[in-house]
């Protein structure tokens, strides 16, 4: 059976990082790539645009592939077989991580060296909407237990800019605005700094692309009409509604995230 673009994605950030391919610089043609790793073409090149965006890839129109010369040497040492497949009885997805998307201990262990202020270069959207769903809705709780009037003023004007947005630049940095405020309003130091190393992530190439397509006119009414429910629970200091209206607001982004980034193939080329 063919892999999923998410596997194949996982199977080539560790062969990369391994030198398994692409150690001398150049990756081999996509068909025969495809040929290799038993995937189809699209989810190949889904996963290769991610890691192009990701910085570890170039791709030169007419000429080929190019693995960055500091990829291997910037990732984390990773555990498993030298061509990046692990036994399939350990259940793991070729990148270091179980299928249900635990992370080796020998592989937390690599990430636990790496200094805080880099770990986004070791991240990716994906990631981001994951801690981002199990942080945020707790945020929104507080926020509606300890916001000033000043906060849920600021938190109504915010509200008022992602309405009124008229492109997807001015509407991001609206989105950002009123996520944050949410955030302040919590009074949790600890909380407001996790949030700002989201904000950090959301500026990268690889968000960027992934928020043009997420910020489209349609995808910010969606969102806009959530941060109405966010800011309603909130200035009536409902808690527990504005956990759940936050919750259902990134559980929604996430899956607009993870469509984007992995699209269902045809039938044809999955058998």
């Amino acid at each position: 059976m063919l892999q999923n673009a998410d596997q194949t994605l996982n199977r080539l950030r560790r062969l990369i990082a391994d030198g398994t391919i692409g150690a001398d610089g150049r990756m081999p043609p996509e068909r025969h790539l495809a040929d290799e790793l038993g995937v189809g073409r699209r989810s190949l090149r889904r996963a290769l645009d991610i890691l192009e965006q990701e910085g570890r890839i170039t791709r030169e129109q007419g000429r080929g592939t190019f693995v960055h010369a500091n990829t291997n040497r910037e990732m984390p040492a990773t555990t498993g077989s030298g061509n990046g497949q692990v036994p399939a009885a350990s259940g793991h997805n070729g990148n270091g991580r179980h299928a249900n998307g635990h992370i080796d201990a020998g592989i937390g262990a690599a990430f636990a060296a790496i200094p805080f202020d880099r770990i986004l270069e070791f991240t990716n959207p994906i990631e981001v909407s994951e801690v981002r769903l199990a942080v945020e809705p707790v945020i929104a709780r507080l926020a509606a237990l300890r916001a000033s009037q000043a906060d849920i003023r600021r938190l109504e004007l915010a509200l008022a800019e992602t309405k009124s947005a008229t492109d997807p630049e001015v509407y991001e940095k609206a989105d950002e605005k009123f996520h944050r405020i949410v955030a302040e309003a919590a009074r949790n130091a600890l909380f407001l700094s996790l949030f700002d190393t989201f904000g950090a992530s959301r500026r990268d190439a690889t968000w960027r692309r992934l928020s043009e397509n997420a910020h489209c006119f349609k995808r910010q009414a969606v969102h806009a009409a959530s941060h109405q429910e966010i800011y309603d629970a909130i200035a009536a200091r409902n808690s527990e509604r504005a956990y759940e209206c936050m919750y259902r607001h990134l559980s929604d982004i996430q899956r607009h995230i993870y469509t984007y980034a992995f699209p269902q193939e045809p039938a044809e080329q999955r058998s």
